[in-house]
């Protein structure tokens, strides 16, 4: 039987009590969403879950309207839900593959799909879905208010070079982990895990470092996930259990818990999978009690190093280097409140102005909330997330109820805080995202402005050549024949020259920001290039394009193709600086 479809709330409905502050919704609705009839939490689109959020695979659904507070904001539920299956799909997914997830309608899925392209949170590719990086700002909010990437990861990467192994900073989400930095080595055997994948406690070297604070209702709740998931099948970022767990597994994480009370580390000997060895130790808090506020986490596999060995070898480098994170938390001043966006109330009314019915202007407003917070602004009273987004307090407050109920937010008091699983909205795929990647959808949009292919290069390790790493051809008869991964000499090409610019003393394509080369490297051949900057202004890659000189005279490369160049770069610019505040994004 096909799953019901529920009626989405109307775009118009006034909220009520606009001025009291969000009720308190049940905690265990923090467990990622309603509840069924069974006492089993589920997700917005109806399936079961883990009390980590994640949903069980196998199961559909619609919509559940069972246990969610009465203000929440339907839409903003299942644009969430949404945002969720894209992540578990790695990215990507059809329209009709979301429906099918999602168990949605087709027509909700559009409109939904089209108000978080308009967002630049998704892009379509025909009848395809992409996970757009401008997404990660929303997880970038939550990692800025939280400070520890920004403090501790300089440690862990000096620790991961220091020891040659990987490195990992971790933080607790409820009955699991998620990573919030990853520092790890190129090898032919390396680690798969991303930034904001989720793992469960059980069977990592910090979970029982968190569990040493978990209260009775915490344990309560890991052994309820325990019985409905017992194979782990709802933790995408690990492999499934061969068996499932039983009693006698659920013991053995109780004594490792006890045993990192008593020693101050944890060990996890081959639990995730066969050969996959870590030891981890506490960063506690600044102040009275000094409780954990990460784990750092040294990773490695048993042809390396045995699980005795890291506890004998490398566990007093780990901890000499939490020394230094935390006098690094204690010695660190507060920081001072960064911009909070601005005008973002009148964008998404003028969207829905100008595209109607098909932009969802309550998901799109609610979106928003997310990005109140930052650094500087850890914790936000309703009022000042009001302030911050342009939004009225009703609007504000009903989107904080929804992600309340969601587990996105927590509430203390008149003040709310972003959770860790806010990184669950994207942020694992996108954090491998690489620059060719990023500018791909840019090069095509490019393309089809200026009928012309275009390309983006890097200089290769030696510096004396270009290497073409993204290009987008167009249909000619006559065309520039050049394929990713083609290198041709730097000095020879405008694509070189705007790379090594930014190597050498400034030559003229510094002061005028682009290299124009005229039938240098073979007769009839012209090329235009600008640079691509990364966040700290250095010049990551160069954007060009090529074509027959009779085609554009050198003026008309200056005056029409130019701006454009320009334009398009600073759109790739834009998404990575977004993809790169807290991961590496790999130039090839």
């Amino acid at each position: 039987m096909p799953a019901k479809r529920t009626p989405e709330t109307p775009e118009g409905a006034a909220p009520p009590a606009a001025e009291q502050e969000p009720q308190r919704v049940d905690p265990g609705a923090g467990t990622g969403g309603p509840t069924t009839g069974a006492g089993r939490p589920t997700t917005g689109t109806g399936r079961p879950t883990t009390g980590t959020g994640r949903s069980t695979a196998g199961t559909t659904g619609s919509v559940a309207e069972q246990g969610v507070p009465a203000e929440a904001v339907t839409p903003l539920i299942r644009g969430i839900a949404v945002l969720r299956e894209l992540t578990e799909a790695g990215g990507t997914l059809s329209l009709s593959g979301l429906e099918r997830a999602s168990g949605l309608a087709r027509s909700t899925v559009d409109r939904i799909t089209a108000t978080l392209a308009r967002t630049g949170y998704v892009r379509f590719d025909g009848r395809d879905v992409h996970l757009s990086p401008r997404l990660m700002e929303l997880g970038n909010a939550y990692m800025s208010a939280l400070r520890l990437p920004a403090l501790l990861a300089p440690h862990a990467d000096a620790l991961a070079d220091e020891l040659d192994e990987s490195v990992s900073l971790a933080v607790a989400d409820r009955d699991g982990i998620r990573f919030i930095h990853q520092a790890t080595r190129r090898r032919a055997m390396s680690l798969s895990f991303r930034i904001g994948d989720l793992l469960p406690a059980e069977r990592t070297a910090p979970g029982p470092l968190f569990a040493t604070e978990w209260t009775a209702a915490d344990w309560q709740r890991w052994r309820e996930r325990r019985a409905a998931d017992p194979r782990d099948l709802s933790f995408t970022a690990v492999p499934p259990r061969t068996y499932e767990g039983d009693a006698e597994d659920d013991e053995a994480f109780e004594h490792r818990t006890r045993e990192a009370s008593a020693h101050g580390w944890s060990l996890d000997d081959q639990l995730i999978e066969p050969g996959l060895v870590a030891i981890s130790v506490p960063i506690r808090s600044p102040g009275p009690g000094g409780r954990i506020a990460s784990v750092a986490s040294v990773v490695s596999h048993t042809s390396r190093h045995t699980a005795r060995n890291l506890r004998t070898t490398l566990l007093p480098r780990l901890r000499s280097a939490v020394r230094a994170m935390e006098r690094e938390l204690h010695a660190a001043p507060p920081p001072e409140p960064g911009p909070p966006p601005s005008d973002l109330a009148l964008w998404t009314g003028a969207s829905k102005q100008e595209l109607g019915r098909e932009f969802i202007e309550s998901l799109a407003r609610g979106l928003t909330v997310l990005t109140a917070f930052g650094e500087g602004r850890p914790e936000l009273t309703l009022t000042e997330v009001s302030r911050a987004t342009g939004l009225a307090r009703a609007t504000a407050r009903r989107a904080l109820i929804t992600y309340e109920h969601l587990g996105l937010v927590a509430a203390a008091g008149r003040t709310f805080s972003l959770t860790p699983r806010v990184l669950s909205l994207g942020f694992p795929p996108l954090s491998r995202t690489s620059l060719p990647e990023i500018a791909q959808p840019h090069l095509a949009d490019l393309t089809s402005r200026i009928h012309e292919s275009t390309s983006l290069a890097v200089l290769s390790d030696s510096g004396e050549e270009i290497q073409y790493t993204a290009r987008v051809a167009t249909a000619r008869v006559m065309s520039v024949n050049i394929t990713v991964g083609t290198r041709l000499p730097a000095y020879a090409t405008a694509l070189g020259r705007v790379l090594l610019a930014d190597r050498e003393a400034p030559p003229s394509v510094c002061s005028q920001g682009y290299a124009l080369v005229d039938e240098e490297l073979e007769e009839g051949l012209r090329s235009l290039a600008v640079p691509v900057r990364d966040r700290s202004g250095r010049v990551a890659a160069a954007l060009g394009t090529a074509m027959h000189a009779s085609r554009h005279t050198l003026r008309e490369c200056e005056t029409d193709l130019l701006p454009e160049l320009r334009l398009t770069a600073t759109r790739i610019e834009s998404d990575l600086h977004t993809a790169g505040r807290f991961a590496q994004v790999p130039p090839t």
